[in-house]
């Protein structure tokens, strides 16, 4: 029974957080083993070293959306002065064989990492057995003892079901889309949340006939404002919308690569139902933390029975003092790789160096990657309203046209900035949202100022770069809420 004496870093479905946190431990000159098994979809889909964020989550995601914008571009170029004659379609086999290549060296790099860093790994799936006592078992059943003075879950999430006939068999997931081996054809997109439109965005800028069944609202916990813009666009560019109706049976038609779904739906808000067929039906309803299979209830550690979830203190430490959290399996904490990755770097920088920083989960940027890229930062407008009072807050805002998009002429009017300022506060930012191209490169630079204190004062008083998108927050050039038309 091998004995680990530093940590026993424990991801069932291991995420990129792990590569940096294995590494930052070793750097210390402990003994680290890492435990890393994917369970495979319904469908059988699998992957390798980096986790979710890797292998069927950021990576791919944001490659596929490129391809989309790929495509636009080609459309804009012509009124750029490109000349092209021959037909421009897209080859879905061609993409993923792209991707999946980049993802292949990704996994391979990380093995080349844990490797030169004398971290000792197993593809095998980790679960408590007792104290201090994990049990790993690989693919072919062959079953070890493992012991160690502490250990970190990073678990993560897998997508979730419907739990209606015909989920499990017929449709799939993101973890099954970005390596899915044939194109989907017209797909039904079952769900509203950032991975539903993300994949309905991009599937559509390919050029597939693409519809969203949205339960209730679109991107639960982020800004609705926001959220309502980005579903005007989608809808105005192609993507078709049915709202406040759920998949209640998905039945096969037909077989084939793609096959044909019927797809039979209730109403949320009455007794009708609706009839649709599909080439594939891709849910995307949310994730479920990977929680309840890896023998917590043995060593008395606390979930919140409802979602699976951990609670942990503000040292991302559980109530059992040896067993440390961290990522998207936590209680109340943003479901976001680098933030799970600079919980990790600190927790083992606290254990082993004589640190005392903590994980600030306020103010943490994200970005969107739907047809309108959407970046933000701090509280939503309707979060601050809550926390701070609408007497307190003040909205500055504008819509604003990419220099790129004037010369072919589309979407005048539809991106859009906002900030929101705290007026008790000398109108410090405490919110910042942005509707455009490139929205992440230019929410990531406002995020580092919003942490350092960024008032509207500051943002009027800084000089802008002309011509770009992101000028449109500085400079006066934001209005206060009831002055734009």
């Amino acid at each position: 029974m091998p004995f680990f004496s530093c940590h026993l870093l424990f991801p069932t479905e291991c995420r990129d957080e792990f590569r940096r946190l294995m590494t930052e431990a070793a750097k210390y000159e402990k003994k680290v083993m890492v435990l890393d098994f994917v369970t495979p979809t319904p469908q059988g889909s699998s992957w390798g070293l980096g986790g979710t964020c890797v292998n069927v989550g950021c990576i791919p995601k944001k490659l596929m959306h490129q391809a989309a914008l790929l495509g636009q571009a080609l459309q804009d170029s012509r009124k750029f002065g490109w000349q092209f004659t021959e037909e421009v379609k897209h080859n879905w086999m061609t993409m993923t064989e792209s991707v999946q290549n980049y993802i292949g060296s990704l996994n391979w790099g990380y093995r080349v990492a844990l490797r030169d860093k004398k971290v000792t790994y197993e593809n095998a799936y980790g679960e408590f057995v007792g104290p201090h006592t994990i049990k790993a078992t690989n693919k072919k059943g062959i079953e070890k003892l493992y012991t160690a003075e502490r250990f970190i879950i990073a678990t993560g999430e897998r997508p979730r079901y419907l739990g209606i006939p015909g989920d499990k068999e017929y449709c799939v997931s993101s973890d099954d889309l970005f390596s899915l081996p044939y194109c989907p054809g017209k797909t039904l997109v079952v769900g509203a949340s950032y991975v539903a439109l993300e994949c309905a965005g991009f599937l559509a800028g390919l050029g597939l006939d693409v519809t969203v069944m949205v339960r209730s609202i679109l991107l639960r916990g982020f800004d609705q404002d926001m959220a309502n813009r980005i579903g005007e666009y989608m809808k105005e560019h192609g993507v078709n919308f049915i709202r406040e109706f759920v998949p209640i049976k998905v039945e096969q038609v037909e077989e084939g690569t793609p096959g044909i779904l019927k797809v039979t739906a209730k109403s949320t808000a009455g007794d009708q139902m609706i009839e649709g067929e599909y080439n594939t039906v891709l849910l995307a309803i949310g994730r479920d933390p990977c929680t309840r299979k890896i023998g917590l209830d043995k060593v008395k550690v606390n979930i919140n029975e409802k979602t699976g979830k951990i609670p942990v203190n503000d040292e991302e430490q559980t109530n059992v003092p040896y067993i440390y959290a961290i990522g998207d399996i936590l209680q109340d904490k943003l479901e976001l790789t680098p933030v799970a990755i600079q919980a990790g770097r600190l927790l083992v920088q606290r254990l082993y160096a004589g640190a005392t920083t903590k994980c600030d989960y306020v103010n943490v940027p994200t970005t969107v990657f739907t047809p309108l890229e959407y970046g933000a930062c701090g509280y939503s407008e309707e979060t601050a309203v809550e926390k701070f009072g609408e007497e307190n807050i003040e909205v500055y805002h504008s819509h604003f046209w990419p220099l790129e998009w004037t010369v072919p002429s589309r979407d005048n009017n539809k991106c859009y900035a906002k900030i929101i300022c705290n007026i008790q506060d000398n109108e410090r930012v405490i919110g910042f949202h942005v509707l455009g191209p490139n929205a992440g490169e230019v929410t990531q630079g406002f995020a580092t100022a919003i942490k350092c204190g960024l008032t509207k004062e500051q943002l009027d008083s800084t000089v802008g770069i002309h011509p770009v998108c992101a000028e449109v927050c500085i400079q006066n050039h934001l209005k206060a809420h009831g002055i734009l038309g």
